[in-house]
């Protein structure tokens, strides 16, 4: 009899569960093991493993999963498109402030004179002009950023779903240049150019479409691919920074429990955390794209040029024009994709079924 129960006696099933721990996407060393089996240590040394084992695929499971990149284009596209229409009036008066060079007599004399003079002239749609070109860019430029920063990190996770804080920067500066090419340059010079006309004597556009269609009658596509080279430097970096930080921040937060929950106000701390960071850091380079994109730039030869021209006429200050405003606006936008975009990822879990 002894030999019929002899292959389910504990020693094959041990051999058995042993093999198959080696191979175990969740295997730890027995210490970890161990520890994360609390409560079992009345049960055989294998069943102790196994139960660990099991524990540690559901903190896998319960931490922050990896990201489809469909849910991340998705989320992404809906997050800016909200944000933008919430924040475009701080970009409106960043944009002109920057416009306003010291080489002519300065309209405007700070934010508040910038909002009341145009307020005065245009009525408060004023402060939205231009708001068409970057509502139209918003959706693909958040789809294409957070599509490429999960693609490029979702090779990079570990099996918790917690990613490095070095990958996360090179992830964020691959995303900044993806956004930076394929959406940000001319959809920015668009708006710049809208903007611009706007505070001329004369404006020659009459919306959107009419100003599309001019700029690219008579400056062809590359007219809407002005100063590609400091977007690309100025997404890159900004990307960098904030995916950095905010990934920084979110490990962090959670420490060795990759489970825990991040309420939306925390999102939105970080969120605007990063948002500041990106903003202290390349100033300088937005404000270099801005003069680029602008109906003044033929005056420049290029990148380098605009910037040396910036600080022989008007100083080294001049690289920090509407940086008060722009910080206003990019806390604010990124604190709110950041939270739009993690609850949206959570809605599109329950309904999309997938494997990440």
């Amino acid at each position: 009899m002894s030999s019929l129960f002899k292959p389910f006696s504990c020693e094959g099933t041990r051999k058995d569960r042993g093999d198959a721990a080696e191979h175990h996407p969740f295997h730890h060393p027995p210490s970890q093991l161990l520890s994360a089996a609390t409560g079992l240590g009345s049960l055989p040394l294998y069943q102790r493993s196994y139960a660990a084992r099991r524990n540690l695929a559901a903190a896998a499971v319960g931490g922050r999963k990896i990201t489809h990149p469909g849910k991340a284009i998705l989320a992404g596209g809906l997050a800016g498109a909200i944000e933008i229409c919430i924040t475009f009036p701080t970009e409106y008066v960043k944009t002109q402030l920057q416009l306003d060079e010291r080489a002519n007599p300065p309209r405007y004399r700070g934010i508040g004179d910038c909002v009341k003079l145009t307020v005065q002239d245009h009525g408060l749609r004023g402060l939205y002009r231009g708001l068409s070109s970057l509502l139209y860019g918003s959706i693909p430029k958040s789809a294409v950023r957070f599509g490429t920063f999960e693609m490029l990190s979702n090779p990079m996770r570990d099996s918790t779903g917690r990613l490095d804080n070095k990958r996360s920067l090179v992830c964020g500066l691959g995303a900044g240049i993806a956004e930076a090419v394929l959406v940000v340059c001319p959809m920015e010079t668009l708006k710049v150019k809208l903007i611009h006309d706007q505070s001329s004597l004369r404006p020659r556009y009459r919306g959107f479409f009419h100003g599309v269609s001019e700029i690219i009658r008579e400056q062809g596509i590359r007219g809407t691919y002005q100063g590609l080279t400091a977007t690309v430097l100025k997404q890159g970096t900004n990307q960098a920074i904030r995916f950095y930080v905010m990934t920084s921040l979110r490990n962090w937060y959670k420490g060795d429990d990759p489970r825990k929950e991040m309420h939306p106000i925390v999102t939105a701390m970080f969120g605007a955390t990063a948002g500041a960071a990106s903003v202290f850091g390349n100033t300088p380079l937005d404000v270099v794209k801005t003069r680029m994109q602008g109906l003044e730039a033929h005056r420049y030869r290029n990148t380098f040029d605009c910037a040396f021209q910036i600080m022989k006429h008007e100083g080294p200050q001049a690289f920090y024009k509407g940086t008060v405003p722009r910080l206003g606006r990019v806390c604010l936008d990124v604190a709110i994709v950041f939270v739009i975009y993690e609850e949206v990822v959570k809605l599109l879990n329950n309904v999309w079924k997938t494997q990440q």
